[in-house]
């Protein structure tokens, strides 16, 4: 069904450019694209992220081509698959900032291949929008290296935020894979002091695990207040549920897409996730994107196809400042600063870079396989 609504939006986005094109003036039609690249993960462990990014950088690319292009001239994209692989990664950035040369780079889906792909955005002076929040301390050392989602100890401080805040838990158990959820239990031990809190089960479970039976059985057995589950299989949520566990379970966002969802089956229920984009029910300023993405694409959208929508986005933000002719530093220059985007109130400039504060958290709760946003809101 993925496939077919992506073959069906790719085939739509090829008809539209080719109507923007004959309705441009001459001049514009003689110009070339404005080439950008994306290196996502539409294949492999992090295709659940990297199959709705694409499908939200895609209705970009069309909206933006509706409405005239960057200063009259059409972008084009280039997206390319890593397989969730780093080392394919680093070759598809290479390509398209060598060989295609594309005046900025999204990507990538998941931490590892967006800290590989900025070591060459860094060396070549590209622009990157990682879809991804901030992950070692080398991401901090590139002034072209941004990130369009939130970071690892934000996520951390949502989760415990909520349970503690709303849910009045004590004790909770977490679940928790070797890859994404490895890096946000990092920021658990550096921020769960600071929480009247005690973590009474810890399992970690392989990223490519299909049953976290055992690991669950252990988690059930502590029996905890809360579950918090950071991953983005559905395994985990099928094997808590198998095994009759009640407890709420609240769960990264990462994990929140619709083909998530769907894979969890009947496990699919009393989960909230802290997240930006409740598509049942958007923010005001966030309706129109929910509405273009269901009507161009039939596509209920959510963070993902949200935060590559903005990478889009910010980067035509910043070549209408620019110029379509700027040089590479002087694009990142112009997008370092602050960005309304669909997801969230973005600044490039803040030390996580991304500039995303607790309190732009939404959340929302699953209930039965359908979402409901949810009235609370952490503080900073």
């Amino acid at each position: 069904m993925t496939l077919f609504r992506y073959a069906a939006s790719a085939s739509c986005a090829t008809i539209v450019s080719t109507a923007l094109l004959a309705a441009l003036p001459a001049h514009a039609q003689s110009q070339d694209p404005i080439k950008i690249g994306a290196v996502l993960s539409v294949s492999g462990a992090a295709a659940g992220l990297g199959i709705p990014e694409r499908s939200g950088a895609l209705a970009a690319e069309k909206e933006i081509n509706e409405k005239g292009g960057v200063n009259g001239r059409l972008i084009k994209l280039i997206i390319e698959d890593d397989t969730t692989n780093p080392d394919t990664a680093v070759s598809k950035v290479n390509d398209l900032i060598y060989n295609q040369k594309v005046v900025a780079v999204i990507g990538g889906s998941n931490l590892p291949s967006s800290v590989a792909i900025g070591g060459i955005t860094d060396k070549a002076k590209v622009l990157q929008f990682a879809l991804t929040g901030l992950g070692p301390a080398a991401e901090k050392a590139r002034p072209c290296e941004f990130h369009m989602f939130t970071a690892h100890d934000l996520n951390a401080r949502a989760l415990l935020g909520y349970a503690v805040e709303f849910l009045k838990a004590k004790t909770v158990g977490i679940l928790y894979d070797s890859g994404y959820g490895a890096v946000v239990m990092r920021e658990f031990d550096r921020v769960i002091d600071q929480y009247p809190v005690t973590i009474v089960a810890k399992e970690k479970f392989e990223l490519s695990a299909t049953d976290v039976t055992a690991e669950a059985a252990k988690v059930k057995a502590a029996n905890p207040e809360v579950i918090f589950v950071i991953t983005l299989q559905a395994a985990p949520f099928r094997a808590v549920r198998n095994l009759q566990m009640k407890q709420p379970i609240v769960a990264v966002n990462g994990s929140s897409s619709y083909e998530t969802v769907s894979a969890m089956g009947s496990a699919a229920d009393n989960i909230v996730f802290p997240e930006f984009v409740v598509t049942e029910d958007p923010l005001p300023d966030q309706a129109e994107f929910v509405a273009y993405m269901q009507k161009n694409f039939n596509i209920k959208a959510k963070n993902a196809e949200a935060v590559a929508w903005d990478a889009v986005h910010a980067i035509a933000a910043g070549l209408k400042k620019t110029g379509t002719d700027a040089s590479r530093e002087e694009l990142c220059q112009a997008v370092k600063g602050p960005y309304k985007g669909v997801t969230a109130q973005y600044d490039f400039s803040a030390p996580d870079l991304t500039g995303i504060k607790l309190s732009g958290y939404l959340f929302s709760k699953l209930v039965n396989g359908q979402y409901t946003r949810l009235p609370d809101r952490l503080k900073d």
